[in-house]
């Protein structure tokens, strides 16, 4: 029998993938936009609306770059907004774990869960770097090394007060019309970052609890979602790479006491849909040139090689000189450990095509991961499914907030007619749709 497909829609945001310069791009910030994308993954069927967060904008040699400009507003204010427009779309917000208090993240999630009857999802993300620390009272003290050891302990903490109400705390009282029993809700826990005790004010929502989202692709992050995350936000999603991905998380399962149904792993993911798979090609190729200017491959190159690159002509060769490890130049960005072999490879690829910088940065970062008509779309999504790469994605539109129209009008239907997309929602919860149990 073949697997059935999940397929979740990214609000991007300003950033080196979005093309918000195109004539056809709306705004990034106005609710019409987030309204518009979301009615068309709920059109669409998908399992869930994704959005990021920004805590802070990224710097470059000191100065906002303009892929930056708008960032990004705050997630669960927005996605409650949505929950009043949509009635079966999952509503995903990432939320620091680092720069807030389990109680607090409890009570907002637990709110959207309850507000949109049982859709929320948390993505649980971590900050380390005091550059975005600086926003907030307990700046950069958080060593990298502790930041999974905070989530986790935050995780906990959020799961023992959404469970904290046990099911004779909630047989409603007739008279006062409150559920309030006594010890209802009644939580304590002392870790290493935490040592709290009180009462959550809020009993489980239809769903149980928000849908947990990871995104961390290091062993410790791997780790921590096999552990305790319902969905991965993975970036493998090529079909070689997907695989080797899928089976490692999916074999760390086992040792956590759960089976390969309770994790679903759905990378990111671009898609450019044309008539032909000539026309898609070209398509592709003209977005990719849209969406990295030479002020934008000049900042993506100072990443990697940790300099100023500010001399170097975009349309000219690669820098000469050999990267710095641990440079400030670009903040708010996460940098690269080893880049050395990384500098190597676009070298020989720039040498072997008589690329430019701006030509290899275009080359190396910014490929669709599906490229073709309609046909060849949805064949491609279907076997990465069906031969373990991934169990469904989250597609990542470069134009907001139209991005996916096409997508959901020519792809959709193909994938429907296949027999493993669904063609209506199966349930009213988002755990019901993604086949999660609490």
């Amino acid at each position: 029998m073949s697997k059935q497909i999940h397929l979740a829609a990214h609000f991007p945001g300003v950033n080196n993938t979005t093309v918000w310069s195109d004539p056809q791009a709306g705004s990034q910030i106005d609710f019409s936009s987030f309204r518009h994308l979301a009615e068309t993954a709920e059109r669409g069927t998908f399992d869930f609306f994704f959005l990021a967060e920004g805590l802070r904008l990224r710097e470059v040699k000191g100065k906002i770059h303009d892929i930056d400009v708008v960032g990004r507003p705050e997630s669960l204010t927005v996605l409650s907004a949505l929950a009043a427009v949509t009635t079966h779309l999952g509503l995903a917000a990432t939320v620091n774990s680092t720069f807030n208090e389990p109680y607090e993240l409890a009570k907002r999630l637990s709110t959207l869960d309850h507000l949109s009857g049982g859709r929320a999802a948390w993505n649980v993300v971590t900050s380390w770097d005091a550059f975005t620390g600086e926003n907030f009272r307990r700046g950069g003290y958080l060593d990298k090394a502790d930041r999974y050891v905070r989530a986790q302990e935050s995780l906990r903490i959020v799961r023992k007060l959404w469970d904290s109400w046990s099911e004779d705390q909630l047989v409603l009282d007739q008279a006062t019309g409150a559920f309030a029993r006594e010890g209802a809700g009644a939580f304590a826990d002392e870790g290493a970052h935490f040592d709290i005790r009180g009462q959550f004010g809020l009993p489980p929502s239809p769903q149980g609890r928000p849908v947990i989202i990871q995104a961390g692709d290091s062993d410790q992050g791997r780790e921590f979602a096999a552990s305790d995350a319902d969905v991965i936000f993975s970036r493998h999603g090529t079909f070689e790479a997907g695989k080797t991905f899928y089976k490692d998380v999916k074999s760390r399962l086992s040792k956590y006491g759960r089976t390969e149904d309770s994790l679903k792993i759905m990378p990111a993911v671009t898609v450019v849909v044309a008539d032909t798979d000539d026309e898609a090609v070209d398509k592709a190729a003209y977005i990719r040139e849209q969406q990295v200017s030479g002020p934008t491959a000049l900042v993506l190159a100072e990443l990697l090689w940790g300099r100023d690159l500010s001399a170097y002509d975009p349309d000219g060769p690669l820098p000469a000189e050999d990267p710095v490890v641990g440079s400030s130049v670009t903040q708010g960005r996460v940098g690269y450990n080893d880049p050395f072999p990384i500098v190597a490879e676009w070298r020989a690829q720039a040498e072997a095509h008589g690329w430019s910088l701006r030509q290899t940065v275009i080359n190396q970062q910014n490929r669709q991961t599906f490229i073709g008509s309609p046909a060849t779309v949805a064949e491609a999504i279907n076997h990465h499914v069906q031969e373990d790469a991934a169990d469904g994605f989250v597609l990542v539109p470069h134009l907001t907030p139209s991005g996916l129209d096409d997508f959901v009008d020519r792809v959709v239907p193909l994938l429907r007619d296949r027999g493993v997309f669904r063609q209506e929602y199966a349930g009213t919860t988002l755990r019901s749709n993604l086949g999660l149990q609490v």
